[in-house]
Order: C-alpha cells, then structure tokens, then sequence
C-alpha cells in the first residue's frame, strides 16, 4: 500500500477527518519520535530479551507475531489508547481527567520494570522536549502520557502521533531483538515492512478509542516482563 507523508494525519480511519501533518508539525513529529531523541528507549527491551532467553522468540515469524500483537492487542495498544485519552485531555485543558490519567498509567504498568520503562521514557521525553515546551522541570508522566500532551499543545493531528509513536515502539523493540536472536537486516526490514498494516489500523483504531478500549490479552509478554526482574545476565533494563 503506497502513502505519502502529506497522507498522515487524524482521521484515518474516519471519525476525526482527514487532517494533514506537514511542514513544521512533521519536521516536530520526525524529531520527536527518532530513535536519536534522548529518551533511553534502546536500554530496554519490555521483556523480549527473557522471551528470546525462554525461546519464545526464536526466528523471524515469532518476532513478527510477538510485535504485532503487542501492537494490536497488548501493551503497545493500551499505550496507543492512554496517549489518545491525554491528547484530547491536553486540548480540552482538562488538568483533572490528565491527573486521573497519569495514575491509571501507572497503574497499568505491571511489574517493577514496565513501570521504570514507561515513567523513565516519559520523565525523559519531556526534559528532551523543553526547548519546544519552554519547561525545563516538568511533572512525572508515562511516556504515552508524555507524548500525547506535548503533541497535542503543539498542534500536532492525533492519528499522525499514534502512527509515528507505534512505529517507534516496534522498530525499537525490532533492532534489540535483532542483536539478540539474532538475525540479520533483512529479516528486520521484512518485519517492518510485514508491520505496516496493523500499526496502520492500531493508530487509526486508536484515534477513535476510549478508555473502555483498554485491555491487554498479551500475557506472555507479561510474565516475561516479570521474569526478566530476575534473569542474572542481561542487555536491557527491562
């Protein structure tokens, strides 16, 4: 399926229009969501290194399964729900239902090492974008929470954010596990290319979520996540 940039933006799914994203908000868009923005995301893993350990994770189909439905059905997608929720909370000014939100992303996060991953990514997403923010010393957030805001403060269309932060959720999990299975960059680009269509239809299912839309039934990466706490050599954090 052939897109241009100028084709990203909310509504691609058809409740919120077909808004574009050019010029200074896809230049603010690339910037933040590039795997050279200092927000650590390469020093973790959300559990595939214990999956990969486990031999859950073995070759470039149950890669590919793995991220997709951590995409469609497990924690990326609840992030992809949490970071829609505090975009239009951001553009309401709605300061009540973005402090509610910031607890139930917490809450959300299961296990001592997917809570430091999403509160650390945050914390460090928004000391990263203060030269567009003008806030030096922001207030703890999980990272979708973190994103979702700033996006929305700067007027960037909801759909383009979810598509581009999805994106960057899977290509960072991509390239870890690629070291660690390991397999080679054809493999990984095979995968992305095979990812298109699920982030696509998440991010465009996403703009039109609720908080009713959250819901994990991606166990495995669960536990793993909690088993990692344990596994005595390791690459990544978490």
């Amino acid at each position: 399926m052939a897109m241009r940039m100028d084709d990203l933006g909310a509504g691609g799914g058809g409740c919120l229009g077909r808004e574009k994203v050019g010029g200074v908000e896809l230049l603010r868009l690339l910037t933040w969501l590039s795997p050279s923005f200092p927000i650590g995301a390469f020093a973790y893993s959300h559990g595939l290194e214990q999956a990969i350990h486990e031999g859950l994770i073995h070759d470039r189909e149950s890669l590919r399964l793995w991220l997709e439905d951590l995409v469609s059905l497990g924690s990326g997608w609840n992030d992809a729900v949490l970071l829609a929720e505090a975009w239009r909370a951001a553009r309401a000014q709605d300061s009540a239902a973005l402090r509610a939100l910031a607890e139930l992303a917490e809450a959300l996060a299961g296990g001592r090492e997917r809570h430091m991953e999403t509160m650390l990514q945050g914390e460090a997403f928004l000391r990263a974008a203060a030269p567009w923010t003008g806030v030096a010393e922001p207030a703890p957030l999980a990272s979708p929470l973190a994103v979702g805001e700033t996006a929305a403060r700067a007027g960037l269309p909801l759909e383009a954010v979810l598509l581009a932060c999805l994106h960057a959720f899977a290509a960072n999990l991509l390239q870890g596990a690629v070291r660690l299975v390991p397999l080679g960059q054809s493999d990984a680009l095979a995968i992305l290319s095979a990812l298109e269509a699920p982030l696509l239809a998440a991010s465009a299912r996403a703009a039109c979520s609720t908080l009713e839309d959250l819901g994990s039934s991606t166990f495995l990466s669960d536990l793993m996540t909690l088993r990692h706490e344990a596994l005595h050599s390791r690459v990544f954090r978490s």
